[in-house]
């Protein structure tokens, strides 16, 4: 039988005096230690001091944002359930929330009941973790046990809300809750002791689950998570995790499996608005700036220097808005998975050179030098969509050189590496800073210094760059030292 849960001290960070007074208020009500934070700074100064267990975090906050803050958390020895408050507009920002570790979340503006579930949601969890842990320290069992008897341990398995799978060493299934049989539509009397792939339909997740089971991912903590669509209409998001004995070796794995359909509908929504307004936009500001054209050049000559000027900047800033809408635009059709078309063979360093040279001039103008390092042996034809790489590769080399000093050097080189093409664009231009590494793919984040703040552009380029990357089954990474340069790295598996 579950126990009550105990009181448990609840951190509310927000930079919203009415968000913090009303949780603090309905916190206390419910029998909990209330404590309020008005930014991340002063949230991560009460954790290190107390004991709270569970933040309520908002995301958009001044100074160091709940992203930030949940970072930060996650590298704390200590079991600590977050709970992102986001908005609409934010859903992303709260699904990549999850996916760091974040235990759930709960959208503004919401009622007391709404607060009163999720913050209950993880007293319970709370509680459970401490009865695992002590019913583990009464009596140890194999892996295999908790799937034939009717231990405690597997009743409080049972009650867990999200799904939970358990295999050995062989990817074998010795344990699953009601809640993974519903989530994958398996019958309640499914038995146990087939291999993992009998019960997830999604190949690539339960090849990872093999992995992590036989204890390839002991010494990683980065284990991906996995998402995948059941039955057309539903979305799952699987993490797994090795299970270790006492001397460290690898018994299993355990998985846990979530639904997360409300939250890519919400996605989903927000894209398809994204692209009505875009499209809706983009014909009357292209309108705008062929009318600001004319007019500059039919009284050329004719206008004061302060209105030629004027009228300058509103043609340059239409262009600007016109280049943004364009970004929103494929960043839609990348969310949307229609960007990459059919793939075709392509030779890679002939398409590369094509950028190069195409590029070269603009390189020219700030006396930089732009060449391509060409491999001693001919690369394996890639099969992709042209169109893709041409942006990924003309966004980097473009970034290059807009970020490199005048006189700069830029080197695009390619190779192979494994079973995967490798492209490098390294410059020695401004470089950029460790703490902003982590923030550059980020939609519309551009590094502003004393060097950069005068570079244009809409922060929408890499995100573009990563999204059609993974859209090809690649990654793409980036190391980077200030004023020294910087070196974007773009893996792709050859078929």
């Amino acid at each position: 039988m579950q126990s009550t849960p105990d009181p448990v001290t609840v951190l509310v960070v927000d930079d919203e005096k009415g968000i913090r007074d009303g949780s603090e208020r309905i916190i206390s009500r419910m029998g909990c230690n209330a404590l309020t934070a008005k930014n991340g700074e002063e949230g991560l100064d009460i954790i290190g001091r107390t004991d709270a267990a569970i933040v309520l975090l908002d995301l958009k906050m001044p100074g160091i944002d709940g992203m930030e803050v949940l970072k930060r958390i996650q590298t704390m020895d200590r079991d600590i359930l977050v709970i992102v408050i986001t908005g609409f507009a934010t859903i992303e920002t709260a699904i990549e929330a999850m996916k760091r570790g974040a235990y759930d979340f709960i959208p503004k503006p919401f009622e007391p009941d709404q607060l009163r579930i999720v913050v209950n949601r993880a007293r319970e969890k709370i509680q459970l973790q401490k009865d695992t842990v002590k019913l583990e320290a009464e009596r140890r069992r194999t892996l295999a046990d908790l799937g034939t008897e009717k231990s405690r341990i597997h009743t409080i398995v049972d009650s867990i809300p999200n799904g939970v799978v358990v295999t050995n060493t062989d990817g074998q299934v010795v344990l699953m809750n009601p809640a993974f049989c519903r989530l994958l539509d398996l019958g309640a009397d499914t038995a146990t002791g087939g291999p993992i792939s009998a019960y997830i339909p999604d190949e690539g997740l339960c090849r990872l689950i093999v992995e992590i089971s036989r204890g390839l991912h002991v010494d990683f903590d980065d284990i991906p998570t996995c998402e995948f669509s059941f039955g057309g209409d539903r979305f799952l998001m699987a993490r797994g995790r090795p299970v270790l004995g006492e001397r460290k070796e690898c018994l299993g794995a355990v998985v846990t499996v979530i639904d997360i359909t409300n939250m890519k509908v919400l996605d989903r929504l927000k894209s398809e608005f994204v692209a009505k307004v875009s499209h809706e936009l983009r014909s009357p500001l292209s309108t705008i700036h062929e009318q600001l054209a004319l007019v500059l050049n039919d009284l050329m000559g004719q206008l004061s220097e302060s209105e030629e000027h004027l009228l300058a900047r509103a043609k340059e800033k239409t262009q600007g808005l016109i280049s943004t809408i364009g970004d929103l635009l494929d960043l839609s059709r990348i969310e949307s998975g229609s960007t990459c078309q059919e793939p075709k063979p392509v030779q890679l360093e002939d398409l590369l050179g094509n950028i190069v040279d195409f590029l070269g001039t603009r390189a020219r103008t700030k006396a930089q030098s732009l060449t391509m390092d060409r491999p001693a042996d001919l690369l394996p034809t890639l099969k992709a969509d042209p169109l893709a790489l041409e942006s990924i590769f003309g966004n980097l080399i473009t970034n290059a050189i807009n970020y490199t000093q005048n006189g700069g050097e830029i080197k695009v080189k390619a190779d192979m590496t494994g079973l995967n093409l490798r492209v490098r664009v390294i410059d020695n231009g401004f470089g950029i800073e460790a703490r902003y590494l982590d923030k550059i793919f980020d939609r519309f984040f551009r590094v502003k210094n004393d060097k950069t703040r005068f570079i244009t552009g809409t922060g929408l380029g890499l995100p573009i760059v990563k999204g059609l990357v993974e859209a090809l089954n690649g990654r793409i990474s980036v190391e980077s030292v200030p004023d020294k340069g910087t070196t974007f790295t773009v893996l792709l598996p050859v078929d």
